[in-house]
C-alpha cells in the first residue's frame, strides 16, 4: 500500500496525533513506533516522506536513517527533542533532508511536509540536454551525474540543488533563491544548506577545500562556476 508520510517515533500518543492530522488534510499516514516495525513497514508497503525520531526504543534513529537509505531515496526528516547543532548536522551528513525539533506546530509541520511533497513530485529545471564540466557530466533530463566515466550518488535533494545551480550557471545565486526555488520552504535555516554544498563539493570537487565548480559568493550565495 502506498502512503504519503511514514512517522517513525517512539512517543505513540504524538505520532497518532500527528498521523491523524495529516489524514484530516487527506495526507495518508502511517505509524511505526520503532526501527523493527519500520523496516517491516516497507516490505509491504511505500512512503514519499518519512518524519524519523532521533529516539526509538530499539535503536536510534540515526542508525535506522543509514540502513533506510541503503534502498530508500524518498525525503527523510529527523524530529527530534534534541537542538544541538551537532545533531542536525549528524542528522544531514547521514542522509536526512532537514531536522525539526520538537515540540513542533501540526500546522506549521503540516505546511512542511506538504511543501517537501510538492518539491519532490514536480520535475526539476531541464535545459534537455547533457552538460559536461571537466570530468563532471550531467544529463539534466535523466537525472543523472557522473565524474570521470562513474556515477555520482546524490540524494534526491543534492540532485535538485546542483541541477539549480548548474541551470543558472556562472552566476550568483542568492541564498533566498535557492530556498525558494529549491526548497520551496521558508523555514530551511542556512546550515541546512551549507551542509549540502559541502556534500556536493565532497562528491564532485577533486579538492573539496579548494572548489573548481562550486564556490561561495561571501554574503550572497553560490555560483557554479563553468567555462
Amino acid at each position: 500500500m502506498e502512503y504519503s508520510v511514514l512517522i517513525i517515533d517512539d512517543e505513540k500518543e504524538l505520532a497518532d496525533s500527528t498521523a491523524e492530522y495529516f489524514d484530516m488534510f487527506d495526507l495518508k499516514t502511517c505509524c511505526a513506533y520503532n526501527a523493527a516495525e519500520a523496516l517491516d513497514f516497507f516490505k509491504e508497503n511505500t512512503a514519499k516522506l518519512i518524519l524519523l525520531d532521533i529516539n526509538l526504543g530499539d535503536q536510534s534513529g540515526f542508525s535506522l536513517c543509514k540502513t533506510l537509505r541503503e534502498d530508500i531515496d524518498v525525503p527523510i526528516l529527523f524530529i527530534s527533542a534534541r537542538s544541538s547543532d551537532d545533531d542536525m548536522v549528524v542528522a544531514l551528513n547521514i542522509g536526512g533532508d532537514d531536522y525539526i525539533t520538537k515540540p513542533y506546530s501540526l500546522n506549521v509541520l503540516f505546511a512542511k511536509v506538504k511543501a517537501v511533497l510538492k518539491r519532490y513530485e514536480r520535475s526539476t529545471p531541464s535545459e534537455g540536454k547533457v552538460l559536461s564540466f571537466g570530468d563532471i557530466t550531467i544529463d539534466l533530463d535523466a537525472g543523472i551525474v557522473t565524474k570521470n566515466g562513474s556515477e555520482v550518488e546524490l540524494t534526491a535533494m543534492e540532485y535538485k540543488l546542483l541541477a539549480y545551480l548548474v541551470v543558472n550557471r556562472n552566476k550568483v545565486v542568492p541564498k533566498q533563491d535557492i530556498f525558494d526555488k529549491v526548497w520551496d520552504d521558508s523555514f530551511v535555516t542556512d546550515g541546512t544548506l551549507n551542509v549540502h554544498v559541502r556534500h556536493l563539493r565532497e562528491k564532485l570537487e577533486d579538492d573539496p577545500n579548494e572548489p573548481i565548480f562550486i564556490k561561495t559568493a561571501r554574503g550572497r550565495g553560490y555560483i557554479f562556476k563553468a567555462d
